[in-house]
């Protein structure tokens, strides 16, 4: 019996839940794989994520989720280290 290849924490569109874990997208293993992925470029983790709430958005609005712009920011953005200036 093979194993089954490890499913990639990545969203399954339009529903923006995690194709691995089913939790919303980015789920907890996604943010730690971004983070170390963009590791010393948060300005581009930032481009990245915003371009990703804003498809987010779209498809959610076209399925009638109900998920407010709110919700989506907190979501995609704010957990995003941000150094003071």
């Amino acid at each position: 019996m093979t194993a089954q290849p490890a499913r990639e924490h990545v969203p399954s569109r339009p529903t923006w839940r995690c194709h691995a874990c089913g939790a919303h997208w980015p789920c907890g293993a996604a943010k730690v794989r971004l983070l170390a992925e963009y590791k010393g470029n948060m300005p581009g983790l930032m481009v990245y994520l915003v371009t990703q709430r804003e498809d987010a958005a779209e498809q959610l609005a076209e399925l009638n989720s109900g998920t407010p712009p709110a919700d989506l920011h907190r979501r995609f953005t704010d957990w995003v280290p941000v150094r003071p200036k």
